[in-house]
């Protein structure tokens, strides 16, 4: 079992940044990777946004947020980071990290974190 908290979201400027955190926690080794994604609208599916290895070696973004968005490892090693930068209002959405084990679909996930980006 794998336990996720996710934190970070608040309201911000078009142009902005924001920094998102994933704290992880219970059976966590090099097997899961971490990923996050985001729904922007009630009934609209989750779009993947980035995923990162457990340990660093593999890292990959949706097409909607290259160049702007970088997911990495905390100083804290069970935490996994989101920046955002020059956000547009299209990135409002709740944000969740998830995590999945080697070749497995994402089981677990967080709680979910409300990102708004204004005009």
């Amino acid at each position: 079992q794998v336990q996720l908290v996710d934190s970070g979201g608040g309201l911000v400027q078009a142009g902005g940044s924001l920094r998102l955190a994933c704290l992880v926690s219970g059976r966590t080794d090099n097997s899961i990777t971490i990923g996050w994604f985001r729904r922007q609208a009630p009934g609209k599916e989750r779009e993947f946004v980035a995923s990162k290895s457990w340990n660093g070696g593999i890292t990959i973004y949706g097409d909607s947020v290259k160049g702007r968005f970088t997911i990495s490892r905390g100083d804290a090693q069970n935490t996994f980071n989101l920046q955002m930068n020059s956000l547009k209002p299209e990135d409002t959405a709740v944000y969740y990290c998830a995590a999945r084990s080697e070749n497995g679909a994402y089981d677990y996930w967080g709680q979910g974190t409300q990102v708004t980006v204004s005009s």
